[in-house]
C-alpha cells in the first residue's frame, strides 16, 4: 500500500528542503569542475539493449518495444566506453535501477533508483582518474562548507576537508584486518575518505580490467566514506581488448550473445580507459550527515516498498 502521509510528512520536512538545496549546488559544481577540466557532459541512457550485469545479468528491469527488449539502465558503463570513440573525456548524471534485496531496506545505504554521476576518460590510468576524483570532491567540500554553513549547522554537521592524495588499503588487506564485513567497518574505522583497491577477479563485473603481469587482480578501486557512511564509489580501468573480454564474460559463465552488440563494439575497436560512478544520494548524505538515504533525494524508492 502507498503511504501518502508518510511522503507529505518527508516532502514538507525542512531537512528534506535543506538536503535538496545542497544536492542542487553538489551538481552544480560538479558540472562547473568537470567542464573547466575538458570535459564534455553527455545525456544519459534510460533504456538499452545492454547494460552492467552487476553480479547478476538476469536481475533485469525489462521492457519490450516496437518488438525489441531494452533493459533499464544499471549504469552506464558500456555506452561510457562507446562514447569514447567519439569524445575523450565525458561525465553523465546517469540515472540507475537496481533491484536491490528485501533486506537491505534498512541499510540506510540503498535505493533501488539513483542518479550517479558517472566520468570516463580515454587512454587515462586508475590513479589519473583517482586524483581527479579527490580534487572534484575537495572542490565540492570547500565550496558547500563555505557557502552552505547555516544549513551544514542545521544537520549539525561539521563537514571535515580531508587531505590529499588520500590512503589506499588493498583488498586483501581490508579483508584480513575486518573481515567480510569489511566495508562498514572500515568506514567506521577512518576519518578521512580512503581508496579501497586491487579487488580479486570474482568480486567484480568483467569489463574492470585485469593486471596484465598479475593475473586474478583487477585495477579498479573504490572509495569509501569515513564515519560509517560505506562506499562512495566504483571504478577503474576497462578491458578494451575483444579477446579479452570475450574471456572474461566466458569466466563469469554468462552466454556471449547476453553482449553480443557490446562484443561487435569490442571487435571494431574501444580504446583503453578509466573512470567512475559516484552516487548523488550518497555523496549528499555525507555532506549533510543524513542517518538514511532516503532524505537525500525527492520521491526517494526504498526496497521493497512502494514509491512514488
Amino acid at each position: 500500500m502507498f503511504d501518502t502521509d508518510k511522503y507529505l510528512t518527508l516532502l514538507k520536512s525542512e531537512r528534506l528542503k535543506r538536503a535538496v538545496k545542497i544536492q542542487s549546488e553538489i551538481i552544480k559544481l560538479s558540472r562547473d569542475f568537470l567542464g573547466s577540466k575538458g570535459f564534455v557532459e553527455i545525456l544519459p541512457v534510460v533504456i538499452s539493449p545492454i547494460t552492467d550485469p552487476l553480479t547478476d545479468h538476469r536481475v533485469r528491469g525489462e521492457i519490450e518495444c516496437y518488438g525489441f527488449k531494452y533493459q533499464l539502465t544499471k549504469s552506464m558503463i558500456f555506452h561510457k566506453q562507446i562514447s569514447l570513440l567519439s569524445i575523450p573525456k565525458i561525465f553523465s548524471f546517469s540515472p540507475n535501477v537496481r533491484i536491490e534485496p528485501v533486506e537491505r531496506q534498512r541499510s540506510g545505504r540503498h535505493l533501488i533508483e539513483f542518479v550517479q554521476l558517472d566520468i570516463e576518460v580515454r587512454e587515462a590510468k586508475r590513479e589519473e582518474v583517482m586524483k581527479l576524483c579527490e580534487e572534484l570532491l575537495i572542490h565540492v567540500f570547500k565550496k558547500i562548507k563555505s557557502e552552505f554553513s547555516d544549513d551544514l549547522e542545521f544537520f549539525g554537521r561539521e563537514l571535515k576537508i580531508p587531505h590529499t592524495p588520500f590512503e589506499k588499503i588493498s583488498y586483501e588487506e581490508a579483508i584480513s584486518a575486518y573481515g567480510q564485513d569489511y566495508e562498514i567497518k572500515l568506514s567506521s574505522d577512518i576519518s578521512e575518505p580512503i581508496w579501497l583497491i586491487d579487488f580479486p577477479i570474482d568480486n567484480r563485473e568483467f569489463y574492470d580490467r585485469e593486471y596484465p603481469d598479475r593475473p586474478g587482480y583487477l585495477v579498479d578501486m573504490d572509495l569509501i566514506y569515513p564515519e560509517g557512511f560505506g562506499e562512495a564509489l566504483s571504478g577503474g580501468e576497462r578491458e578494451f581488448e575483444y579477446d579479452r573480454i570475450k574471456r572474461r564474460i566466458e569466466l563469469k559463465g554468462i552466454e556471449l550473445e547476453v553482449y553480443d552488440i557490446y562484443l561487435q563494439f569490442a571487435k571494431k575497436g574501444l580504446y583503453p580507459s578509466a573512470g567512475f560512478g559516484i552516487g548523488i544520494e550518497r555523496l549528499t548524505r555525507y555532506i549533510c550527515g543524513l542517518k538514511n538515504l532516503e532524505e537525500s533525494r525527492l520521491f526517494a524508492k526504498l526496497p521493497g516498498v512502494l514509491g512514488l
